[in-house]
């Protein structure tokens, strides 16, 4: 008896602290991962623009200048500064009259060169896509018959059907442009012409959407209660 209870002490004492283990691993790792990425981008960003800046500028050796040469930390963070206050200095001068003479210019010149073109349009095109505030931005979460009906699956709604495909597709003219993304993937998936008809759009938001697709379903928005739809 003395045996069977010392053993279901054990047995439980580690069933606790495994317990406590994933509990513990469910809050280090999503903040170890974001620190860990956002210091690896940081380092990327200072590897890239500090070489333009003059080495005893650096933090490092300004460190070492004021604190002695025992002064072995690692620093980060001017790059980031550096590229901040050059990209906010660029878009000032490309929003007045001459900036926006030298862009046309600049592109003029790019427009001539047969790969270098074909490059640059599709980063501009990408660029503008997603860093600029418009209606082409996914805004609608919504679910669709893709591959095949009866199977459904989660896509984002980008806008309606225009120009020669809203004219050529059977009812093109009431088509939705639907991205269908991939799992666990999402930068990767299918573009898709839709009937509005067809397309059920969804209450959950387009970020709570992209989690359930990066977990692979497993992440569920309202996860206390699925039955009830969360706030958009």
């Amino acid at each position: 008896m003395t045996e069977d209870m010392t053993s279901r002490r054990k047995g439980g004492l580690f069933a606790g602290l495994r317990r406590s283990f994933l509990t513990g691993l469910v809050v280090v790792l999503p903040i170890a991962l974001t620190i860990y990425l956002i210091w690896t981008v940081i380092g990327w960003i200072d590897g890239w623009v500090l070489p333009f800046v003059p080495t005893s500028y650096h933090p490092n050796e300004l460190l070492q200048h004021y604190f002695g040469e025992d002064w072995k930390y690692n620093v980060r963070g001017l790059g980031v500064v550096i590229f901040l206050f050059f990209t906010i200095f660029v878009g000032w001068i490309a929003k007045g009259l001459i900036g926006r003479s030298v862009l046309r210019w600049a592109e003029g010149m790019v427009d001539r060169m047969p790969v270098v073109r074909s490059v640059y349009n599709g980063l501009k095109q990408i660029a503008e896509t997603v860093f600029t505030q418009s209606s082409t931005n996914f805004d609608r979460a919504c679910v669709v018959e893709f591959p095949r009906p009866g199977v459904w699956a989660i896509g984002f709604v980008a806008t309606k059907a225009k120009g020669e495909l809203a004219a050529k597709i059977p009812g093109g003219d009431d088509a939705l442009t639907v991205f269908v993304p991939t799992t666990p993937n999402p930068t990767s998936g299918f573009l898709v012409y839709v009937p509005t008809k067809d397309v059920i759009i969804l209450t959950m938001s387009v970020e709570d959407a992209a989690k359930l697709i990066i977990s692979a379903g497993l992440v569920y928005p309202n996860a206390k209660d699925p039955t009830i739809p969360p706030r958009a």
